[in-house]
This record gives structure tokens, sequence and C-alpha cells, in this order.
């Protein structure tokens, strides 16, 4: 569990408790065609004559309101769209529609528009349709500055080239794909490390306000991934979100198969470090926390996926393999 995180006010270990109930509760409300339910990247439905629904929901977390605070909420929707297409294409599933919820405290129209504009921005990314969504007014409820966004992605594989940990072997390639920064995960501990800074001030790795680096949109990695899934060059897929390298990657992995990484085969984004060094934050609690660098880890049969991804301008690589024994070292 993440010291860190907890301290900032995130409890792992109570988000874990609470998957493993709802997961229960589910289980009750069910349909014979569901095959993957509650704790799966996305869940999958059969629909009969060899296809399958993949849909995943998701949230932008407190990165939202570190965006509102600065002003800058154009590319929050980006980040929306990416938290759930991302999930959904872990499946091998082409997402096809997206749907957004948005509750603000006061309807600000040009705010509102602001942010919707970022979510279509993310759906053409991602290839697929801003199908709908629902703008509520909360006031009374809600402050009139606060706002909060969910999102619904729905997408759609064949049965039988559905990714997963029951395609994955021992010896199998682990391949990274480069993340764009923290994605829009634990932004609870990046606000109060970031705390009594002027963010709008250079970045010490850069010439950017440290705003623009914290609030880079998450990589969407659909077309890219899709291209070396149809090609038939990828066994499963892992997104890495809340919980880090050490809870997502294992979540692609068969029981009793574990991943080791090679920590030196892939550069640690600058943010990071500089986080890392704010917060004097033990590496462990880094990899429980963040991305580190991989926003998403596809896991192959050998390199050749290497050839597509490099054409669409992915700077993958391999940075380790499946091995014997549970869980994620390095």
């Amino acid at each position: 569990m993440s010291g860190a995180y907890r301290e900032a006010g995130v409890d792992l270990d109570a988000a874990r408790r609470a998957t493993d109930l709802i997961r229960d509760l589910a289980s009750g409300a069910s349909r014979p065609e569901v095959v993957e339910g509650v704790g799966g990247f996305a869940g999958l439905f059969d629909l009969g004559g060899g296809r399958m629904l993949a849909a995943a929901t998701d949230g932008v977390g407190t990165k939202l309101d570190l965006a509102r605070r600065l002003g800058r909420l154009g590319t929050v929707g980006i980040d929306l769209v990416a938290m759930c297409a991302n999930d959904v294409v872990c499946t091998g599933a082409e997402p096809l529609f997206f749907l957004d919820y948005l509750a603000v405290g006061r309807l600000v129209p040009e705010e509102a528009a602001g942010v919707v504009g970022g979510i279509a921005e993310g759906c053409r990314r991602a290839g697929c349709a801003l199908l709908g969504g629902e703008t509520a007014e909360h006031p009374g409820v809600m402050d009139a500055e606060q706002l909060d966004l969910a999102g619904f992605c729905v997408g759609t594989v064949a049965r039988d080239a559905t990714l997963g940990p029951h395609r994955v072997g021992e010896g199998d390639l682990l391949v990274g794909l480069p993340s764009t920064g923290p994605h829009a995960n634990g932004y609870s501990l990046i606000r109060r490390l970031v705390e009594g800074l002027d963010l709008e001030a250079p970045a010490p790795w850069s010439g950017r306000a440290l705003a623009e680096e914290l609030l880079e949109p998450t990589a969407i990695y659909v077309r890219p991934v899709l291209e070396a899934v149809r090609a038939g060059l990828v066994s499963a897929a892992a997104h890495i979100t809340g919980g880090g390298l050490v809870e997502n990657l294992p979540r692609a992995l068969p029981r009793g198969l574990g991943a080791d990484l090679d920590r030196a085969s892939w550069d640690v984004p600058e943010v990071f470090k500089f986080l890392q060094e704010r917060g004097d934050i033990p590496e462990e609690d880094m990899a429980r926390t963040f991305n580190l660098g991989l926003g998403m880890i596809l896991v192959v049969p050998d390199e050749r996926v290497l050839d597509p991804l490099s054409s669409a301008g992915l700077e993958a690589s391999v940075v380790g393999r499946v091995a014997a024994g549970e869980g994620v070292r390095w």
C-alpha cells in the first residue's frame, strides 16, 4: 500500500475491498451473456454470432480539480475518453461510441462546452463516436465552482480474438508504451506535493509551465494497439492506471505467472522524478501510485509487435518478460 498516497487521502486497500464487495453484489445482477464482469479492464457481453461487446466506465479523478483551479479545462475531456477507451482496447475490442456525464454546481455554458470539446477531441483520437451525454446542475449540493465527470465507452470484438490472461504463457515479452506523464492517476498526491508552488512558472526540466506538464492529456493508445491486435501480435494488455505498475500489470497475467521488469529498459519521465524528490517518496510507493512512464503494457509472443507500433509513432520497447511466480519484480 502506498503510504504517501494514503496520507494524501487515497486508500488503495479500501478500493480493492470495495471492488470485491461490488463484484459479489454484481454477480446477483447478471445474465448468461456476461463473459467478464466487475474487475476486468472492461466488461464483456456475448452478443452471439461470435461477437462480444466490451464496456468500461471511468472518470478523471482529482486531476479535474487541479484543472479547474488553474482555469485549464480544455483537455480533461481527452483524459476522460482515454481512461475508458484504453480500458476497452485491453480486451482487443474496437471502441464504437462514448457517453459522458458532467455534473456542475452552477452551469457556465462556455465552461461546459470547453469540457465537452475535449471529450469530442478524445473521441476523434480513439476513433469512436460521441453518442450522447448528460449535463446536470446541482445547486445546493455542489459548490458553484465544482464539477465532476464520468465517461462510458462501448466497443466490439470477435470472441476468438479477445485478449486476456488465457493467451499468456511463461516467457512472453512485455512491451511498454510510453505515457505522456501521470495521465489521470495519483493527483490527490500530486496536488499535495505541488501545494504552494507557482504552477505557471516553468517546470525545472522544461520551458513549459508546470501546470502544462501536470495537465498533459492522457495518451490514447487505441489505434496503434488495434493495428497490432489485428495483425495477431498481441496476447494481452494492461492499462496502467490507479494502482500503478504493481496493481495493473498482474491483471493481464494468469495465475501462477508474474512479471520480471527490466528497470533500465525505459526512461522515467522527469515529472515523476520531480514528484518523487518533492515528497521523498520510496520507489515502491511510486510504482504503486504512478505509471512511471509506461501508460500501457502489451504482453506479446515476440518482438514483431514493435514494427506497427513504431510505424504509428510510438517509441515502444521491450521492458520485461512473463515469468513463473506471481507479482511484479525488478
